[in-house]
């Protein structure tokens, strides 16, 4: 089994609505992503799948959230645009984008960071 890992980060605004605390008040993350694909059959070159397209994959993601208030996005419409939410919507896009790119190929998980020493893992078993 082979698993590889790529990364991203972006920029953007949010605020967690009934939060006792800080984080119900608009404020912003340097958020990184980070993918984590598998699988065991290697192509005639010997590779899984190619970095670069895991990377665009992401890349055409993230970039939709980047700079922007999380919190008016369409996938976050009735609840709050968490950590957790965060992951667990960049999972379901980037694991149908794969099917659609690699079907031997699959998503293992989304590791989302909203500050260097905080982070939540979403998978689907």
């Amino acid at each position: 089994m082979y698993e590889l890992e790529v990364f991203d980060t972006f920029d953007a605004a949010h605020r967690v609505v009934g939060y006792p605390g800080k984080c119900d008040r608009l404020h912003g993350h340097t958020w990184k992503v980070a993918v984590h694909v598998a699988g065991t059959e290697l192509d005639s070159i010997g590779m899984l799948v190619d970095f670069k397209k895991l990377k665009e994959i992401l890349k055409g993601i993230t970039e939709e959230f980047d700079h922007t208030f999380l919190n008016e996005h369409e996938a976050f419409k009735g609840k709050n645009p968490t950590a957790e939410n965060i992951a667990r919507y960049i999972y379901q896009v980037y694991a149908e984008k794969l099917r659609a790119e690699n079907p031997s190929v699959r998503l293992s998980d989304i590791r989302v960071w909203e500050s260097p020493g905080s982070s939540v893992t979403y998978r689907e078993d």
